[in-house]
């Protein structure tokens, strides 16, 4: 029986749902509640005193940032854990929800394994004492989801990261006729995948890349960083849809990878809109 309260905040579902699914299979001791955007989550804290926050940065009406800050100001909520899950993990930002107050920072795409550390970190001693009485493991079952990308793509180990820690997209050469190539950087929980955007609308991005990086699972999280103006980075978050050989031979070079995206964010629209202009023109 569930006997602490978690509110999970993020404008994308299928993130809410991950997070809910984690918590729910390793923490069934904690009961969760979600909301959309910041101010559907204030309006909930408002009613309900929760025992943790696990909260996106970037939403719309109400950022995770806002969200923490008022959070911090009501008395109920002073010591209350708050971890911030979000794509953006430069350094600037970290100090930021620092300064507010922030109990922990877990970056996008996380692991199963990830979130749970944070959660027993921020909850300690009165999450272990729930679960002792309740008579369940803080290790939980595994993660059914994560099998079920592992098994239908028979995904390898993690191995080190195939590229530098994700920074700003670069343009280059072109290598299949495009006058010049947009470059992604596509972060999953494991690994980082270079890769050339092959074709991208409002709700998906087909990229190319080499074989021989470490790939991902059939909907295993992804991140996809592309450069939507000067000195400017959209950082879309995503699932993996489809993986495909570009050739049709098993020794293939290249792997098309399909990600969807799952923001609902009306900045990140319109972010991805001016790129894909910007795409189409070059094309």
């Amino acid at each position: 029986m569930a006997t602490l309260k978690a509110l999970v905040v993020d404008d994308a579902s299928f993130v809410r749902d991950l997070v809910k699914r984690t918590v729910r299979q390793r923490f069934p001791v904690i009961e969760t509640t979600d909301a959309q955007n910041g101010r559907r989550a204030q309006s909930l804290m408002s009613r309900t005193v929760f025992d943790l926050i696990l909260c996106d940065w970037e939403m719309p009406e109400m950022s995770g940032l806002e969200l923490l800050q008022w959070m911090r100001q009501q008395p109920q909520y002073e010591k209350v854990p708050f971890i911030m899950i979000t794509s953006r993990g430069d350094k600037d930002h970290v100090v930021e929800a620092v300064k507010g107050g922030v109990s922990e920072y877990l970056g996008k795409p996380f692991s199963p394994e990830g979130l749970s550390n944070k959660i027993i970190k921020v909850m300690g001693r009165r999450l272990k004492d729930a679960m002792d009485r309740s008579g369940k493991s803080m290790g939980g079952p595994a993660d059914a989801f994560k099998e079920s990308a592992t098994l239908l793509t028979q995904k390898r180990e993690p191995a080190a990261p195939a590229s530098p820690a994700p920074g700003k997209p670069r343009t280059g050469p072109a290598a299949s006729g495009r006058p010049a190539m947009s470059v992604a950087s596509v972060r999953f929980a494991d690994s980082t995948l270079r890769s050339v955007v092959k074709d991208i609308t409002l709700t998906e991005v087909r990229v190319i890349a080499k074989r021989d990086q470490q790939f991902p699972g059939i909907l295993d999280q992804a991140v996809v960083d592309i450069e939507v103006a000067e000195d400017q980075v959209a950082r879309l978050n995503g699932y993996v849809h489809q993986l495909q050989a570009v050739e049709k031979r098993q020794d293939t070079d290249f792997v098309s990878v399909t990600i969807r995206f799952v923001d609902e964010d009306p900045q990140k629209l319109e972010d991805l809109s001016r790129f894909i202009a910007r795409f189409r023109i070059g094309g």
